[in-house]
């Protein structure tokens, strides 16, 4: 037996270095911490306008649960986003208000990895504080004599609404279209426009600065949230981490409590 003892030995090394060759699970390999990739540093997350009082939020609780990140905003239109992203614009995350923005950086290349879908949204009616124009339903936004404002048609909120349009038969004679659904508020709640179609959760943000008018049609344009990280990304682990953030419990939470349905 004295003689096995080498050879035995010799077995058992081959087979603890067999075993830690082996790599992490798949779950591991999804997990920053567990590759070994720090969680730190800066990042910049390109964001739909109608994503900024949640996005703050969630920035600012990553920030306290991963010490040594910063994370910082920038908030518009998603089409204006993606047209940045693809011109060149340095970025770590995007997450836009529909798929069709999305699916336009993913087929220019600077996506890395597979978008995921973390929120849902839909069109409200709203009004100055107490509805003067007596606003009911969307075919009142036909009325000329109610000044109307919408997202521009390449916005998602104002492919929303098209849609709506072509649904209903309704043909809304906006007096301007805007470049993000926090512009057609802001022109409601100044008072320079009577009514505006936004987000419910642009319209519960807003509290009792407007009036919200829901319509049933509503239901024909859902738009659905996407996030992804970038392939220019120079933080590639803290970007997963924050995307894996917006998409878990905390960022759940948040936005379900801003309004936002799941996906």
């Amino acid at each position: 037996m004295q003689t096995l003892r080498p050879a035995f030995a010799a077995l058992v090394a081959v087979t603890l270095v067999l075993a830690g060759c082996g790599g992490a699970s798949e779950s591991d390999a999804s997990d920053p911490a567990a590759t070994g990739d720090a969680v730190g540093g800066d990042i910049t997350v390109f964001a739909a306008a109608s994503l900024r009082a949640t996005f703050t939020e969630l920035g600012t609780r990553f920030e306290a649960e991963h010490p040594g990140t910063s994370v910082e905003f920038s908030f518009a239109g998603s089409s204006d986003l993606a047209t940045q992203l693809i011109s060149g614009a340095p970025a770590d995350v995007f997450a836009s208000a529909d798929t069709k923005n999305m699916t336009m950086a993913v087929d220019a290349g600077v996506v890395a990895g597979d978008p995921v879908d973390f929120a849902s949204n839909t069109l409200t009616i709203v009004t100055a504080p107490g509805n003067p124009d007596r606003i009911t339903s969307f075919a009142d936004l036909a009325n000329p004599d109610i000044l109307t404002v919408i997202c521009a048609p390449q916005v998602p909120c104002g492919a929303a609404t098209a849609a709506v349009e072509a649904a209903t038969g309704a043909d809304i004679p906006a007096v301007s279209e805007e470049s993000s659904v926090t512009d057609v508020l802001g022109k409601v709640t100044s008072g320079q426009a009577d009514a505006g179609l936004v987000y419910v959760t642009d319209a519960a943000g807003a509290g009792d600065s407007v009036t919200a008018v829901p319509f049933p049609e509503a239901s024909e344009a859902v738009n659905t949230y996407p996030v992804a990280t970038l392939s220019g990304s120079e933080n590639d682990a803290t970007a997963r981490a924050f995307a894996e953030f917006v998409t878990g419990p905390v960022g759940r939470d948040v936005l379900a409590r801003a309004g936002f349905a799941a996906p």
